[in-house]
């Protein structure tokens, strides 16, 4: 099989992983994000993923935790849904290995660049947790920095809608689809598709991004073939 990306990063929300629980981990919806996953790995595609956590804790919500500490709060709850993403694709019959930004050793390995590339190379589908390991950085920006240092072809965002819009379209009809932008529409258009310094960093790496609904069951291989189901951004 002819696949249009050889090696991608797939930056899944915590949202995502919750499904209409909107809290903790679907079992349901882990399981289908893992064949997805599975599918295109067996099709030859050298997979990463950067978990969020806002199924957990969505950050700061009061003045009695400063930022710093709750953006690292942040980042143990992308761990938990990096172990769930793990334990998920292997009970699927796919090799992976969660890697975290913060030293949790009984947990997961550290973050090695040289490490994860080798993982790659393996077949292992690489799960990145624990953000880049600072506070102040959200997990899009995760995503756009590992995407540029393992080499990716392209950023997927796996989103709850089926593309970018001009609008949100479940409550604006009139909203207008969009099947490709620049980096640069992110910005001037204030289309909320990533944060800045996210979208910023891959303007500068030159790190395409693929706008897509991971929900709808087969969207990620229809993705890896060149299908036009979502928003490709370059």
């Amino acid at each position: 099989m002819s696949v249009k990306y050889k090696r991608v990063l797939i930056k899944i929300s915590g949202e995502a992983l919750a499904g209409e629980d909107r809290f903790g981990v679907n079992a349901e919806e882990l399981s289908k994000v893992a064949l997805q996953i599975k599918e295109i790995r067996d099709a030859g595609v050298e997979v990463a993923v950067v978990c969020g956590g806002g199924n957990f804790f969505r950050g700061r919500t009061g003045e009695n935790i400063d930022r710093p500490t709750a953006d690292y709060m942040g980042m143990l709850a992308t761990v938990m849904n990096g172990l769930a993403v793990q334990d998920a694709l292997l009970s699927a019959g796919c090799p992976a290995k969660l890697m975290t930004a913060i030293e949790i050793r009984d947990m997961a390995e550290g973050y090695a660049r040289r490490k994860a590339l080798d993982y790659l190379d393996e077949g292992k589908v690489v799960v990145f947790g624990g953000g880049t390991g600072s506070p102040f950085f959200t997990t899009d920006t995760t995503a756009a920095l590992r995407a540029a240092e393992i080499g990716a072809d392209v950023l997927l965002l796996a989103k709850n809608i089926d593309a970018v819009y001009s609008a949100d379209p479940r409550t604006n009809p009139d909203a207008e689809r969009y099947t490709e932008l620049t980096y640069m529409d992110i910005i001037d258009k204030d289309l909320k598709v990533m944060d800045l310094t996210a979208a910023t960093l891959c303007k500068d790496t030159g790190t395409k991004i693929y706008v897509f609904a991971l929900a709808q069951e087969g969207n990620l291989m229809k993705v890896i073939n060149g299908e036009n189901v979502g928003t490709l951004i370059q």
